[in-house]
């Protein structure tokens, strides 16, 4: 009787041991979206394994990072498996809505965060309102001239035909100029598109379309030229933009910067490096999404 006591205990401890033991930590502290999350794995006696971030992304790495685009409270699940046997564990990550006003531009050369700046409320609300509705979805990117900027926003570039004119397109409406002396186009900057001055000499900007600059560097004697023709003054700290990431300081004052990239700038010359026809229409079509971060 004893000994099959003992071989029952022994079969036990070694079913024990054959089972996977799931056990994973990340650092509990405040965070805000977007944001990465290192997660690391302590598992014992497991062969595989399957993340669920609880965001609808899963991962097979052992200890994997993710990068949570929105705010939530999400459930994480690691699954640990060893031949057959299985075991999970799950644990809640809660991430805080941002303080400042985000959004995504995923396009397939990657993704850029855009800041919007509060100092052009106009431009901002607008640019959130359009993104929550799903208008910027499936759009081209439609101008792109490499060392310049790259253009979107027109409505009509949606599923356009290869052949089609773009660039006049927008939602019916068009939004009071906001410029301010803090706000130029270096490399990254988002802006409003508009018409010429001769139709458009209160330089409205378009209800929709954007460009973002790409630029090149400029010197400090072109900026010297730029505030004598502009009877403005560059602060030092636009001076150091303009002269180490470059940027297009003739545009300054005359059409609405609204936003800055504030990750993804090599994204922007990705973009700016495909090849155009003679419109500077993209020969293949870049299309891109725009999410508001909530």
């Amino acid at each position: 009787m004893k000994n099959i006591s003992y071989l029952f205990v022994f079969m036990l401890l070694l079913s024990a041991c054959s089972r996977p033991m799931t056990r994973f930590s990340f650092e509990h502290k405040e965070r805000q979206a977007p944001v990465v999350v290192q997660f690391s794995n302590q598992s014992e006696n497991a062969e595989q394994y399957l993340w669920d971030f609880g965001d609808g992304k899963t991962s097979t790495e052992a200890s994997p990072s993710h990068r949570y685009v929105h705010s939530g409270n999400y459930t994480v699940k690691l699954s640990a498996t060893k031949g057959k046997k299985t075991t999970t564990k799950t644990q809640q990550l809660f991430i805080k809505a941002p303080t400042e006003c985000l959004v995504e531009i995923q396009t397939e050369y990657g993704n850029m965060l855009v800041l919007l700046f509060n100092s052009t409320p106009k431009h901002r609300d607008n640019f959130l309102k359009l993104a929550d509705q799903g208008f910027f979805d499936s759009l081209l990117f439609h101008r792109v001239i490499e060392g310049f900027m790259i253009q979107g926003g027109d409505p009509a570039s949606k599923g356009a035909d290869a052949s089609a004119v773009l660039g006049s397109g927008g939602p019916g409406y068009t939004i009071d100029a906001e410029f301010a002396d803090t706000l130029v186009h270096v490399k990254g900057a988002l802006a409003a598109a508009r018409t010429s001055d001769s139709v458009n000499p209160e330089k409205r900007s378009s209800g929709s379309q954007f460009y973002i600059v790409q630029g090149r560097k400029v010197t400090q004697d072109m900026l010297d030229t730029f505030e004598a023709q502009k009877g403005k003054r560059y602060g030092r700290a636009q001076r150091d933009l303009y002269t180490e990431i470059g940027g297009t300081p003739f545009l300054d004052f005359e059409y609405t910067v609204f936003g800055r990239v504030i990750e993804g700038l090599d994204v922007i010359d990705k973009i700016a490096a495909v090849a155009t026809n003679r419109s500077d229409r993209p020969e293949k079509n870049v299309q891109f999404k725009i999410k508001v971060i909530k």
